[in-house]
């Protein structure tokens, strides 16, 4: 027998129609359980990531400057270049400080539950800028092919910076509420903590 995960109830709908439907809890899973919630705020690696991720984007924006300079008038090949590869290194670094803070919090240095997809578009991101390092470095694509490049693993970072963004807003929304809604009653194993 299988029983049903949301509780039925009944609402009448224009026209005096009355049907059955599921009441879905709009609210979702908690993002951090309280322990994983003080793992985090004690965790020296949650301001390194506050520090690497708005240092990250200002040199996202430059570098997008200079990638559109490039291809809009041929001019400032080197400049573009150095600052894609200055963006990859940073992003190499948010990517093993995050694998280390996600240890410290969840238990697991990638695919925590609470991140799970965000880490694996952060794994498209970062093969994608890879890509365009052993490219550069074997000669594999001319330069306007490697700028290209590189504006789709900006794309790929843009879309995974918002999954980031969006997260980050509903850990501050689940930090305003009281521990007693919700936080205090999670399950231990909640988020992929071992």
């Amino acid at each position: 027998m299988r029983v049903l995960e949301y509780p039925l109830e009944w609402r009448v709908y224009p026209k005096g129609t009355m049907r059955q439907h599921r009441n879905i809890n709009k609210r979702s899973q908690p993002l951090y359980t309280v322990d994983e919630r003080r793992r985090r705020d004690a965790s020296p690696w949650t301001l390194v990531q506050g520090i690497l991720a708005p240092l990250q984007f200002l040199v996202f924006l430059i570098s997008l400057v200079l990638v559109v300079r490039y291809l809009s008038t041929g001019a400032g090949y080197a400049a573009a270049t150095l600052s894609i590869v200055i963006k990859t290194l940073v992003l190499y670094a948010i990517m093993i400080t995050g694998s280390i803070w996600e240890r410290e919090v969840f238990g697991k240095y990638l695919f925590a539950k609470p991140f799970f997809w965000e880490d694996v578009f952060s794994i498209l991101v970062l093969a994608l800028h890879s890509a365009y390092l052993a490219a550069l470095f074997w000669s594999v694509l001319a330069p306007h092919e490697l700028m290209l490049l590189a504006l789709t693993a900006y794309l790929a970072y843009v879309i995974n910076a918002g999954q980031f963004l969006l997260k980050l807003r509903a850990a501050r929304r689940e930090q305003s509420r009281p521990l007693s809604q919700g936080l205090a009653a999670a399950p231990a194993g909640l988020g992929g903590a071992k």
